[in-house]
């Protein structure tokens, strides 16, 4: 199957430039494809991985695969998608997000059959002069302003270094056009605008026959109509630092019915034959929520590993079975990172008082109660003796207490001194 036909497949295209004149071009010949992103922070969220999904399946269909990191771009910001200007960041926090991001990249793609670049390289060579006379005088204000990353703007107004943002992602494209051999840009469906841009400039330098080509992808809607890739806490990180493995994997494993079909498409590299068996068991045996665990073993495997995907499922079997003395200190911060926490000491103490010291229960008389009912776990054990003490450097390097109250309620005593 061609690649843009296995695209549409997926739901994967919003809009093509010349989807015929593309598709010829991809069965004819190895294509250069880019994608960029602005390095406006230190991190990539699932968000982006929309795009760079698609570049990964250009990639693996035997397509030269580019990913630009906007150092150039990010120091001035892009409207898309914003209401006002953006705060401009530090040159030195430009470069500090330019080596994570990059860091990322190379650990989503390898390094076989991709090159990354930074439009800082040639961005920053471009004198004031030059870029009026070689670039602005190809471009039309009144086109410009008609594109509607601009226009969505201009009731509350936008800066002319904001406006000039087109203009520089043009350059880019031409520049990979000219000395990188890159035919297509692919981006969210935002970036139709600057995308369309390029090619534009393209064809007025080159002239009309140059082959340059734009896709975008569809905006992903979740089936209850609200943006994907945003919960209640915020947004879901590549960074296992700000989205713990574990929590990348929950956050897989929990989507809907309704979307999980649209996600194993577009998130996966699983072929045809097994998503539609899996479209199938989600239609006649959904309590498995077998759809769910693949598209979470999938997605987890390819952002983190392997060996994350094993670690996420064991705190996974952990928690659901109480044995949580079977997970290590690691396994712990990550599994517990949105449960109650409180905090205790390295010293022994008696479970009674410990349970009202830490605030676990509300008094000495509820804790006993508690306790002597057999709702009272600590690191996985049942505890029903009243003198039982509490002893923190006993388990998990000495770094945390478990205690569980009831079937469910589980609370994580991090050890201060």
């Amino acid at each position: 199957m061609n690649i843009i036909d296995e695209l549409k497949w997926r739901g994967a295209v919003n809009q093509t430039s010349d989807e015929e004149g593309l598709k010829k071009l991809t069965e004819e010949k190895s294509i250069g494809i880019y994608c960029g992103v602005d390095p406006t922070g230190d991190s990539l969220h699932i968000g982006h991985l929309i795009p760079f999904i698609m570049l990964k399946r250009f990639q693996m269909a035997g397509h030269r695969a580019h990913i630009l990191i906007g150092g150039g771009t990010g120091s001035i910001g892009d409207p898309s998608g914003k209401k006002a200007e953006r705060v401009l960041q530090s040159m030195e926090q430009v470069h500090h997000n330019e080596q994570r991001l990059t860091d990322q990249m190379e650990h989503l793609f390898g390094r076989d059959n991709i090159t990354i670049v930074n439009n800082h390289e040639w961005l920053s060579q471009i004198d004031l002069l030059s870029f009026l006379r070689d670039y602005g005088k190809l471009f039309n204000v009144n086109t410009m302003l008609n594109k509607e990353v601009v226009a969505s703007r201009l009731e509350v107004g936008i800066s002319f270094t904001e406006f000039t943002y087109q203009i520089l992602q043009s350059i880019d494209f031409y520049h990979l056009y000219k000395y990188n051999d890159v035919q297509l840009q692919i981006g969210g469906g935002d970036q139709w605008g600057n995308i369309t841009a390029g090619i534009d400039m393209i064809h007025k330098i080159e002239g009309n026959n140059a082959k340059a080509f734009a896709l975008t992808i569809p905006l992903m809607l979740k089936a209850d109509g609200t943006k994907f890739g945003k919960t209640e806490g915020g947004a879901i990180w590549l960074d296992p630092e700000k989205t713990t493995p574990y929590e990348f994997y929950q956050f897989w494993l929990n989507q809907d019915d309704r979307d999980v079909v649209k996600y194993l498409k577009y998130f996966t590299f699983l072929d045809h034959e097994e998503i539609d068996g899996l479209a199938e068991k989600v239609k006649n045996e959904p309590e498995k929520r077998e759809a769910q665990k693949r598209l979470a073993e999938e997605v987890t495997s390819f952002v983190h590993g392997k060996d994350a995907v094993e670690q996420a499922e064991h705190i996974s079997r952990a928690l659901f079975s109480g044995e949580v003395k079977d997970l290590n200190a690691e396994e712990i911060e990550q599994g517990f990172k949105n449960m109650p926490t409180v905090e205790t000491s390295i010293v022994k103490e008696n479970i009674i008082e410990w349970l009202v010291n830490t605030k676990i229960e509300k008094s000495k008389r509820q804790a006993r109660e508690d306790v002597t009912n057999g709702a009272i776990y600590i690191n996985g054990d049942r505890i029903r003796d009243l003198n039982f003490e509490v002893d923190p450097a006993k388990a998990f390097e000495g770094r945390f207490v478990i205690a569980r109250r009831g079937k469910k309620r589980y609370f994580l005593a991090k050890v201060v001194d």
